[in-house]
């Protein structure tokens, strides 16, 4: 069967029509992705646009350059200011090295008349080499010096903020964006601007030659680069809209070609013998790519021939002056020489610059983004605080509301409830009822927007939520696997003091983990992740007891369990329950658990629905009054029951 794509490539226009014909089958899917929509508005910036936002960008990015350093930053300035001055002294030194070689008079006296100004032309480009070199080193060492303070920078605000902005769609497109560009591009607008500079030190030099050489050839040397400028920018937009074309395209390639070669997806793969299939699907996105960058690459050849032709035509007119200018005797040979080579010098200069302010333009959009981002995130940031208490007798939620950002309905409604120390509180209800929410509120992981929380009398609102949850352990239901050793794993649970190997193992008893972790190849030391030599993996139901583990270490007196046993077997369910029910004496627990069984013996049970308390009582009241709770109990329950 023909490739309908191959039958495309007649014209240039075909060859256009192709790649966006694809990508209009498939618009859903392939839509333009949020990362590039910075490289969109840099396509559509016109010249002009861009000369005017240029000094904002290197204002912002060399007041992040001296945050990260101010001692290598101005090492950098000074440097690329010196080396200017001295490529300037360099030029002028070239028109008394040219006047003493082309005066009148023999051979060796010429000379010996140039040899002074030969000499300060030597040490100029000599002392021009060495400031080159050390403004390269301190470059070297404030790049990566950049890139640590952003990326540092950006890990503190994510981490600052409240739980519940993870939540707010437009908060994490922000942090995506910022993470994915804003990082990198922060250290890229910063080395751009540091080119920049450069080649605007070795233009200033020129053109300051020229206009003390002649005035006039100063506005030739600018018409000289134009040209060339336009179509490295025109160049540049082409690439941009070319990379906005094929991202979706490049973005599915890349996703099929890591399912073909990864281990997770290996055995279906060879299953469902579809091999074949995902091969040809992406040999086919990659044939559009390639046509696609073949008719790029046709346009941008075409424009920096045009640019370099129109250049080598205003260059040629800049020649023309100058022999003008000799012609008629308004300048000496000598000088001429100088000029032309301050002409060629700051074609080049101006040639770069134009280059590399583009680069800068399109890096500071996404460095906007890493911008917008670190002030979103501290505006979101959660506030400071007195410390909250080292143990609490009572924990009340007054009228609690708690609503998820954008959500039709509050997630926890109205919620009334009392935590005493020692005290085995459940939360039962049916998915999407509101316990994990409301166990997040108890936790301080979440701010309701109305209602109290209060430690004994005093208002959590006014307490540091970090202290707040320095007093709470939590068992996730899905834990964070960490790819750290199996004793980090439970000393994690409270890092902030120190943990002897015996003192890990007594959690890792409570959290029935111990057995199996001796079984590890190192013990203790084994390192829990297959990405890494001689690493280990655990089922979920062993890293659900390394969960327990770590929150048995954490020795908080408040332990929040959300379906601590989603993961385990019968047998090791009935033992973490039986610890849970010895450690109740010593701190208040609140179970979250689809198990009914397993909060018979809870001190109070809380029923929800829909956000709301609508049962609490303990479990005979309950049964007897026959609402949900009893409903959910009993069908549970007949499962168990032989007909």
């Amino acid at each position: 069967m023909p490739d309908p794509v191959a039958e495309k490539t007649s014209t240039e226009e075909d060859e256009a029509v192709t790649p966006e014909g694809m990508l209009a089958e498939q618009e859903g899917e392939l839509a333009l992705p949020y990362w590039l929509t910075s490289t969109e508005e840099a396509a559509n910036t016109t010249f002009l646009q861009m000369v005017r936002r240029l000094p904002r960008l290197l204002r912002e990015a060399w007041l992040l350059a001296w945050r990260a350093s101010p001692r290598t930053t101005l090492a950098v300035l000074a440097s690329q200011v010196a080396g200017g001055v001295a490529a300037a002294v360099g030029l002028i030194s070239v028109v008394g090295v040219l006047d003493g070689l082309l005066r009148a008079g023999p051979t060796p006296e010429r000379v010996r008349a140039a040899v002074p100004a030969l000499a300060l032309l030597i040490l100029a480009l000599a002392v021009r080499g060495l400031l080159q070199s050390a403004a390269t080193a301190a470059h070297g060492r404030l790049s990566p010096m950049v890139s640590e303070a952003a990326e540092m920078k950006l890990m503190d605000l994510t981490t600052r903020v409240d739980l519940a902005t993870f939540d707010d769609p437009g908060w994490r497109d922000a942090m995506e964006r910022a993470r994915d560009r804003g990082t990198f591009a922060a250290q890229q607008v910063v080395d751009h601007s540091i080119d920049l500079f450069t080649h605007l030190m070795g233009l200033i030099a020129a053109a300051g030659v020229l206009a003390v050489l002649h005035p006039a050839l100063l506005p030739m040397l600018v018409l000289a680069v134009l040209p060339t400028g336009w179509a490295a920018v025109r160049s540049a937009r082409l690439g941009y809209r070319s990379r906005l074309r094929l991202i979706a395209v490049w973005r599915r390639q890349r996703m099929l070609a890591y399912l073909l070669a990864a281990r997770e997806p290996a055995a279906e793969l060879r299953a469902f013998t579809v091999r074949r299939f995902l091969l040809t699907e992406v040999g086919r996105l990659l044939r559009i790519s390639t046509l696609e960058e073949i008719r790029v690459i046709g346009r941008v050849v075409r424009t920096n021939l045009l640019g370099q032709a129109l250049s080598g035509l205003a260059t040629g007119l800049a020649y023309a002056m100058l022999f003008g200018l000799l012609w008629t005797g308004r300048m000496a040979l000598a000088t001429a020489g100088a000029a032309a080579y301050a002409i060629n010098m700051g074609i080049g200069k101006l040639t770069e610059l134009a280059f590399t302010a583009n680069r800068v333009y399109e890096q500071g959009l996404y460095f906007a983004d890493f911008q917008g981002f670190c002030d979103l995130s501290l505006a979101r940031a959660e506030p400071d605080g007195n410390r909250a208490p080292d143990a609490f007798a009572e924990i009340r939620l007054d009228h609690v509301t708690f609503s998820y950002p954008d959500a039709d309905r509050p997630a926890v409604s109205d919620v009334s409830l009392t935590l005493r120390h020692g005290q085995i509180i459940a939360l039962v209800g049916e998915n999407g009822s509101g316990k994990s929410t409301l166990a997040a509120v108890l936790a301080g992981l979440y701010r309701p927007q109305t209602g109290t929380v209060t430690w004994d009398g005093v208002d959590a609102a006014g307490f540091d939520p970090e202290t707040v949850r320095e007093r709470v352990a939590v068992v996730m239901q899905e834990p964070t696997r960490w790819p750290l050793s199996a004793r980090l794993n439970i000393a994690i649970g409270r890092h902030d003091r120190p943990a002897t190997l015996e003192r890990v193992r007594e959690s890792a008893r409570a959290g029935d983990a111990h057995d199996f972790v001796m079984e590890l190849p190192r013990e203790y030391e084994t390192l829990l992740s297959r990405h890494f030599t001689d690493g280990a993996d655990l089922s979920g139901g062993q890293w659900q007891r390394l969960a327990v583990s770590r929150a048995f270490h954490r020795d908080a007196p408040l332990l929040i369990c959300d379906e601590p046993t989603a993961n385990l077997d019968a047998r090791a369910e009935h033992e973490v329950y039986r610890r849970l029910r010895d450690l109740a004496a010593g701190r208040t627990v609140v179970l979250i658990t689809h198990r009914m069984a397993s909060v018979r013996e809870a001190d109070r049970i809380y029923v929800l629905d829909h956000g709301a308390v609508i049962e609490e009582g303990g479990h005979e009241e309950l049964i007897t009054a026959g609402g949900l709770y009893a409903q959910l109990f009993t069908l549970q329950a007949s499962a168990y029951q032989t007909a």
